[in-house]
């Protein structure tokens, strides 16, 4: 099957970025190691990286690519979602591009954490992506209603749908949320219900796995990213399992999540309160005063201090990188004109 660009989720944002009525546009539907597939309205294409490592191209990307299928552009993103990657060395993970809707996943049983969804819902406002929270396995839950009131509880509360993925009615109340042509994403740890929520919402059938009864975590059913057409119209990205979500480059996402909590620190005596031990500090006197809760304070404390740290050592390997460019660049440079004495 073959769609135009707009059904692919085209927009004048993108036209507007192309002076070469030649470029081919493709939306990228998977990343491989050293390719990627990609939709455009003449069908399904595999492309080809030679100039871009394909660790810097998301999944819902838009991309130009030559008559040889060689991406030559990476065209500028309306939404990024991403991470700090896995393991020592502080670097970032695309997880999806162009993003309309970030559907946040998350299961009424003991995956539930509110501290987890913070960090979620920090990262669809950091990247400019709508959030929706989907709580799903409400038929089995004695009390949906009462994780539901723990997120409405949150300033600026996002949208909260309570559903049973393999409900028809529930799937479609969640797939409103997404119009025709836009692209909605999940996220949300392992054994929550992304695969069957998307199933349901693609009309694919991708095999679930049970989930541990003792703490409810699940395994990985979804190992790679894919970009895949909704029964609406609109397009879904699915992700793997979470297991840890790392914020940096998130300011402002962590503004307005902790929004009430930004306003109190802007009363603070000094700039560069703390909040901890200062006299004058807005923060710590409506803590005293039983005003604001203390466990909400430490997260906002938690994430600001998380943020900070990748954000600066993110910012100092690429100085480091950039510096280092520069040096061996010149050092060719210089071998070239000794050679040519």
């Amino acid at each position: 099957m073959t769609y135009d660009l707009q059904d692919l989720g085209w927009s004048s944002f993108f036209t507007r970025q192309i002076d070469d009525d030649t470029a081919r546009p493709f939306r990228v539907s998977e990343v491989h190691r050293s390719s990627l597939t990609a939709f455009s309205p003449e069908g399904v294409s595999r492309l080809i990286s030679p100039d871009h490592e394909t660790g810097a191209i998301a999944v819902g990307d838009w991309v130009l690519a030559d008559d040889e299928f060689r991406v030559t552009t990476i065209l500028e993103r309306q939404t990024l979602l991403q991470r700090r990657a896995a393991g020592h060395e502080v670097k970032p993970q695309l997880i999806a591009a162009n993003v309309d809707t970030l559907f946040i996943v998350s299961s009424c049983n003991a995956d539930f954490n509110i501290a987890r969804l913070e960090r979620y819902l920090a990262l669809a406002n950091a990247a400019g992506s709508y959030p929706v929270v989907l709580l799903t396995k409400a038929d089995i839950c004695d009390n949906p209603s009462e994780f539901r009131r723990q997120i409405e509880q949150l300033p600026l509360a996002p949208v909260v749908e309570t559903i049973n993925a393999k409900d028809e009615a529930d799937v479609k109340a969640a797939m409103n949320w997404v119009k025709p042509g836009q692209t909605a994403a999940f996220v949300g740890s392992s054994g929550v219900g992304k695969t069957t929520l998307a199933n349901g919402m693609t009309g694919d059938s991708d095999v679930t796995a049970a989930v541990r009864e003792a703490d409810s975590r699940g395994r990985h059913t979804t190992t790679s990213r894919f970009l895949k057409r909704m029964l609406n119209g609109g397009w879904l990205i699915d992700t793997p399992g979470m297991r840890e979500l790392q914020l940096f480059d998130a300011q402002e996402g962590l503004d307005a999540v902790f929004e009430d909590l930004q306003s109190l620190a802007q009363q603070c005596k000094f700039n560069d309160c703390s909040h901890e031990s200062e006299p004058g500090c807005a923060v710590k006197a409506a803590l005293e005063a039983g005003e604001i809760d203390a466990d909400r304070v430490e997260r906002w404390r938690k994430l600001e201090r998380e943020n900070l740290y990748n954000s600066e050592s993110l910012a100092q390997a690429r100085t480091r990188q950039k510096t280092f460019s520069r040096h061996v660049k010149s050092v060719m440079k210089g071998s070239k004109k000794r050679k040519g004495r």
